[in-house]
């Protein structure tokens, strides 16, 4: 009735469309969210959770993740950054690159906002790793929210093919296709996303597995 399975559940639950807030308890809210899911599917209409009601929610999420996948990409292998300040995934890049990229460019002129993006991935600003954490979990790579310590420790160690997080105990950025999605970004041009690199002097590399 509680735990990490909940979250995933009321994450799954919000991207179908029902919005249910991500706080890992199955109560009423996500009880009802549960029973519109049922009636859309003409399952039984219970607001209990099944194996073969997880399977079909599951597929039914992943296929709406699919369709925020960016329609339009960069050639090439590099990510690039348009006109409006949004980035262009290149077209080699694997779906989950795709989604962390589509996940990020919903944030990126959000302003920033201490703590913002922690108490829940829904807000109204994001902090540093706050903005990573929403991006990465766009993909399914990272829950709960995580803060820039715990990225320290995040996944695996060095430098990813793809995605590589720059972390220490006050800060977090992260490397993408090869732009930098970072809160300092928003003074240049009002976009998280960068073309503008910076040292990783004092920050420890961590990038998800595979990735």
């Amino acid at each position: 009735m509680h735990g990490s399975d909940v979250r995933t559940l009321q994450r799954y639950l919000t991207r179908v469309g029902h919005k249910t807030d991500v706080d890992g308890e199955f109560g009423r809210g996500t009880r009802r969210s549960v029973r519109g899911f049922e009636r859309d599917e003409s399952r039984r209409v219970d607001g209990v959770v099944t194996r073969s009601d997880a399977r079909l929610l599951k597929r039914r999420a992943r296929s709406a993740s699919d369709s925020d996948v960016p329609t339009t990409t960069a050639p090439g292998e590099k990510a690039a950054l348009a006109e409006d300040g949004l980035a262009l995934p290149p077209a080699s890049a694997p779906p989950d690159v795709q989604s962390v990229i589509a996940a990020g460019n919903r944030i990126a002129k959000k302003p920033y906002k201490y703590g913002g993006g922690h108490g829940s991935f829904h807000d109204t600003g994001y902090d540093c790793s706050g903005s990573v954490s929403y991006a990465l979990h766009g993909a399914d790579l990272v829950d709960p929210p995580l803060d820039s310590s715990g990225f320290m420790t995040y996944g695996l160690r060095g430098r990813g093919t793809w995605i590589t997080i720059r972390a220490n105990s006050g800060h977090a950025y992260m490397m993408v296709a090869g732009l930098r999605f970072d809160t300092s970004g928003l003074r240049d041009r009002g976009t998280r996303w960068t073309t503008k690199m910076r040292s990783a002097r004092g920050y420890r590399g961590r990038h998800p597995n595979g990735l």
